[in-house]
């Protein structure tokens, strides 16, 4: 579903899971939109196995590996990426949800420790992300791109997933106040809010929640990615603080199906 060159040139980071699921995703279209890419992924032979792909189709690629919840190994992986590429473009934040890290459960009975998790996964490692690569975009002085993946539960109600929704909320604001801050330096971002997409680790409920979707279907990861890939490229560079909210029509309903 990419575009053909409209990323012609640039430099993406996909850090946070870009060796599987959407973050896969979104590095083959980025790729094919003529972007060379670094691959980030907790898992290094899954960032290389991605990075081998790209390369077997003539790609330019790298792949790295690091947590992004380690500051230390967050920083260097955005250094590393831009090292290798020889600077950034655009930086595209990835790994998130809660069901994958910690128990689904109402608001009353979750743990504190399981509430510090989902915020380290979904908004704190983003924005210290966010403030490194700020700061090479600045010393760079050629603007640049933030394309954070978030979630529709960001500002709809969303039952047995209260950590998850707060901190896909934060990550809204913080792409505003991005905005209003560094504009004129010509730094943009904005967030994909995603609904329900097909990934494995919703598979097993996806019959049960699709009778909620206006659309009668799952979005795709590829879906996803198209809407990054337009987000990174120079056709957005007056889009900033936004979000483009893909859901088949679930927030015209809500709640998020719990």
């Amino acid at each position: 579903m990419a575009v053909v060159s409209r990323l012609d040139g640039k430099r993406v980071l996909v850090i946070g899971g870009g060796g599987g699921g959407i973050g896969r995703a979104i590095v083959r279209s980025c790729a094919d939109a003529g972007a060379t890419v670094a691959v980030a992924d907790l898992d290094a032979a899954r960032a290389a196995e991605a990075v081998d792909e790209l390369r077997a189709a003539g790609r330019v690629a790298h792949a790295l590996s690091g947590d992004v919840r380690s500051g230390g190994q967050l920083d260097g992986m955005i250094v590393g990426a831009a090292e290798r590429l020889g600077g950034l473009d655009t930086l595209v934040t990835v790994v998130g949800g809660q069901v994958a890290f910690v128990p689904a459960v109402r608001l009353h009975e979750m743990a504190d420790e399981d509430w510090e998790t989902v915020y380290d996964v979904n908004l704190r490692y983003v924005a210290r992300a966010v403030r490194r690569v700020l700061r090479l975009f600045l010393e760079q002085g050629t603007g640049g791109s933030i394309v954070g993946i978030g979630s529709v539960t960001g500002f709809m109600a969303a039952p047995t997933q209260a950590a998850y929704g707060a901190a896909k909320a934060g990550l809204y604001s913080l792409a505003r106040t991005v905005a209003a801050e560094y504009a004129a330096d010509g730094i943009r971002m904005n967030v994909v809010a995603g609904g329900a997409i097909s990934t494995a680790v919703n598979a097993a409920s996806s019959d049960e929640w699709v009778p909620e979707i206006p659309a009668g279907r799952y979005g795709t990861s590829e879906e996803v990615a198209a809407a990054a890939v337009y987000l990174a490229s120079d056709e957005a560079r007056y889009i900033t603080g936004q979000q483009i909210v893909l859901d088949g029509g679930v927030s015209v309903r809500g709640p998020f199906p719990g």
